[in-house]
């Protein structure tokens, strides 16, 4: 399978902007944004399907925007008014569509990139 391939990782202080972009090369119905802190779990900062249902994570709700060209396979997370507490390596992953077209639970991921907030 084909692993995404995320950029636009970097460092900024709080208050501060990035836009993270992926390629996610596949047949996909599903592309999404996973972040992980050190000593936490992975979680799901926000997800998008090609009925462009959108969720957000609580904590980055009005501050971050998920967008994706599913038909170019790119994924995009444009985050603004940054925290501390967003400082973490952030992963780009895909679902593919599975029999009878539905949407496969398993997630690829990419290998991330380090997001760094500071105050």
């Amino acid at each position: 399978q084909v692993q995404p391939v995320e950029s636009g990782g970097g460092s900024v202080q709080a208050g501060g902007s990035l836009k993270l972009s992926c390629v996610a090369s596949g047949n996909n119905c599903a592309m999404g944004w996973f972040r992980q802190a050190p000593g936490n779990e992975r979680e799901l900062v926000s997800s998008i399907n090609r009925d462009e249902a959108i969720t957000y994570a609580d904590s980055v709700k009005g501050r971050f925007a998920i967008s994706a060209d599913f038909a170019k396979n790119t994924l995009y997370l444009q985050m603004n008014d940054l925290k501390t507490e967003d400082t973490a390596t952030y992963f780009c992953a895909r679902r593919e569509y599975a029999i009878f077209r539905t949407c496969a639970a398993s997630w690829y991921w990419g290998r991330g990139t380090q997001v760094t907030v500071s105050s």
